[in-house]
Formats: C-alpha cells, structure tokens, sequence
C-alpha cells in the first residue's frame, strides 16, 4: 500500500513539474516573440534581462530563466507600453 502511494506522489510531481515547465517556456516565447527578454553568455554565467532590466546571473541558462521569471512575477519589472 505504501508503494503505491509513493508512485502517486512521485507521478502527481512530474504532471506539476511538466504543468510548471510549460507555463515557464509559454511566458519565455511570449517576452521572446514580443522583443522583449535577451539573454547572454558572460564570464560571470547566463545574464538575462526583460524591458532592458536585468533579473538574473546564473550558472545555467534554465535556471537563470526561471529565476528571472520569478523576479519579473514578483513585480519588479514593469510592462514597457509600446509606442504607437
């Protein structure tokens, strides 16, 4: 009985990881198809900025992604209104 409810845990965490990747990757194309996030490779790691506002340095490209999402969710990056 407790297997199986070990498998549950582990198969209801890999559907939210893969739900948690597909929103990260939807709003990275979104900024991406917008002109609105750019990234770089340093000697200090990954850099990436949204609205020219750096967010994050990281090691890894996902993780400096992930943690520039969770700055811009946090409200520290504010919606640059196009020009018209």
């Amino acid at each position: 009985m407790l297997l199986i409810s070990h498998d549950n845990v582990r198969n209801e965490a890999a559907k939210r990881a893969d739900k948690d990747d597909a929103s990260l990757w939807r709003w990275f194309s979104e900024l991406y198809d917008e002109g609105r996030i750019r990234w770089c490779r340093s000697a200090q790691g990954w850099l990436v900025s949204v609205d020219h506002k750096h967010l994050a340095t990281e090691t890894e490209f996902d993780a400096a992604i992930r943690v520039s999402r969770e700055r811009y969710h946090a409200g520290q990056v504010k919606r640059i209104k196009p020009r018209r």
